[in-house]
């Protein structure tokens, strides 16, 4: 045992603190690390501290208690949200003791918020000179010999002896191929991810439908809208499918434009509710089109065929971990993949990565996708 876990060497935690996830695709690729710290300290109360966009996202099954930070006040300065942190973090610490922190975002803010709510094990990678704030910190992975995905990333800050051991391995391959299928055997056949994140649902079309999103965080991971709307056409001349927009207000412009093309057969279900909600609509589909965003986790941890189109982001670190079959299109230009949410390659605002992704390349793979399912 490593006298650095802390928690190795002594009793089991009581009160686990676990500063969860900024973002819904990482929140969703935490799945496996809140399963497992249950699993491991079944009789422990495990509180999860977030952001309010992905309070819906907890898994609230596997935690005890959820607690929303407080959105900044707009044009707060730097030492103003620093200060109403540092409250918060102390309003955490006050409602007892936590024998166990863990932070799973590397920024300085997630530790100094374990540090002031007083943890006393405080786990987390070594990163931004936070390391002083964590007394069982983590040093970042090794990626000499392969790039780490960041569900792996996520398990491996689990403390000695309950951490998740597996070899690194490329996300890639023939269907079972996602993380699920390999951390929790046996339970997919029952897995539902409403029982994690129960939510007012969504009623999905009486008809055969697909799912589409074509929302993103950044100009350079959002396929362009007229190659949204040549692969819809395609669905439709080839199929009896109608199909479904979703996202959330930001979306709604997209979903607009798009359902001005009547022959296109789309509806749009754009800002109806939390991301939550989603869960039976992505289950229900046929399979689900987006792009390489938070969507396309919930997508495919709600059971669906996942298509994505992949622009500068990498899916070798970032890729869903399903349980739904997962297919990524990419375009692997000299600059791919950059990770970064402006390019600097832009052509004629035309991002090279996602410009050569072609609609009928992708519903080709859509359809390959389809008869790997039927068999």
């Amino acid at each position: 045992m490593n006298k650095a876990d802390g928690v190795a060497n002594s009793a089991p935690p009581k009160t686990i603190l676990v500063r969860a996830p900024n973002w819904i695709g990482d929140q969703v690729l935490a799945f496996p690390f809140f399963y497992f710290l249950r699993k491991a300290y079944p009789k422990a109360k495990i509180t999860a501290v977030c952001v309010p966009w992905v309070a819906d996202l907890q898994f609230k099954s596997l935690v005890d208690e959820v607690i929303e930070l407080r959105r900044p006040r707009p044009g707060a300065g730097f030492m103003e949200k620093f200060k109403d942190l540092d409250r918060q973090s102390k309003e955490i610490g006050s409602r007892g003791g936590f024998d166990l922190g863990i932070s799973l975002p590397n920024s300085f803010s997630s530790a100094w918020l374990l540090h002031r709510a007083g943890a006393r094990t405080r786990r987390g990678y070594r990163f931004e000179g936070r390391g002083i704030l964590l007394n069982s910190g983590v040093e970042l992975p090794d990626e000499s010999f392969g790039i780490h995905h960041r569900a792996q990333a996520y398990l491996d800050l689990l403390p000695e002896p309950v951490r998740v051991k597996r070899e690194a391995r490329e996300f890639w391959g023939v269907h079972p191929e996602n993380v699920l299928d390999e951390v929790i055997p046996g339970e997919l056949a029952e897995f539902d991810a409403n029982r994690y994140w129960p939510a007012k649902r969504l009623v999905p079309p009486k008809d055969l439908y697909w799912v589409l999103a074509p929302g993103a965080t950044a100009d350079s991971r959002r396929w362009p809208i007229d190659y949204f709307i040549a692969l819809a056409r395609l669905i439709a001349d080839a199929t009896n499918l109608s199909g479904v927009i979703v996202g959330g207000p930001k979306e709604a412009p997209l979903a607009e434009r798009l359902c001005q093309f009547e022959e296109l057969r789309l509806v749009d279900y754009t800002a109806q509710g939390p991301v939550a909600g989603l869960v039976d609509l992505f289950r229900g589909a046929e399979f689900t089109v987006t792009n390489e965003s938070g969507l396309a986790h919930v997508a495919a941890f709600s059971g669906s065929f996942t298509q994505i189109i992949c622009g500068a982001a990498d899916p070798r670190r970032t890729k869903p971990t399903g349980p739904g079959l997962v297919q990524v299109s990419l375009n692997s230009v000299d600059c791919w993949p950059c990770e970064k949410n402006v390019c600097s390659q832009a052509l004629d605002s035309q991002i090279k990565c996602l410009k050569g992704i072609k609609p009928e390349t992708v519903w080709e793979e859509i359809r390959r996708g389809l008869r790997k399912i039927s068999r």
